[in-house]
């Protein structure tokens, strides 16, 4: 189909089971629900060649989730960066096919269900408090457009919450929805995701 010859090439991820680029590889241009199912243990080095990805801390896209852009991960602390949350290895990972870095779209609410204050976003926010946002938390989350990447502390750090359009309708309605494991709903710093 033509979908399927656009996208071809739009993403492309290699991964490694050791650090620094080390041990067993396998290329990637799609999602991979489990890595242990390629004989693999672990992924510990990851170069994104074209993406954006997403990648997480168990199979099936469950746990801790970290963005993965354009670029080189040589060890853990790449993707995670200051989320104070080790999570030293990934085993699965998938495309982010909605990101649109020029057309990102988001609200975000008060209260849970898109009830209560409101705060409409199109850039990037370092601090959200510093931006006018009243509240260190984000009961809930509404995508219109693009991908984003919320964090739990200003600067984005902390655990992050990766939110796409065209997952869940891009409709978050309550912080349990951020993440198949999402610890808070502090919300400080919310960033459009890089294609």
């Amino acid at each position: 189909s033509s979908e399927a010859m656009d996208t071809l090439g739009q993403y492309k991820i290699t991964v490694w089971e050791e650090e620094s680029f080390q041990g067993k590889r396998c290329e990637f241009l799609m999602e991979c629900p489990s890595i242990m199912e390629r004989g693999f243990r672990k992924i510990r080095s990851i170069k994104v060649e074209s993406g954006p990805w997403v990648g997480f801390e168990y199979p099936e896209y469950q746990g801790q989730q970290f963005i993965l852009e354009k670029g080189d991960y040589p060890r853990w602390e790449a993707w995670s960066g200051n989320s104070g949350y080790r999570t030293e290895h990934l085993l699965s990972f998938r495309p982010i096919k909605c990101a649109n870095h020029n057309d990102s779209k988001a609200i975000l609410y008060e209260a849970e269900n898109f009830q209560g204050h409101k705060f409409e976003l199109s850039d990037d926010y370092p601090s959200l408090q510093a931006m006018g946002w009243g509240n260190k938390e984000v009961a809930s989350i509404k995508v219109n457009a693009g991908a984003w990447v919320a964090y739990q502390y200003p600067g984005y750090r902390g655990y992050q919450y990766v939110l796409e359009r065209d997952r869940q309708n891009g409709e978050f309605k309550k912080y349990n929805e951020y993440s198949s494991q999402a610890h808070t709903n502090q919300i400080q710093s919310i960033r459009r995701v890089q294609h």
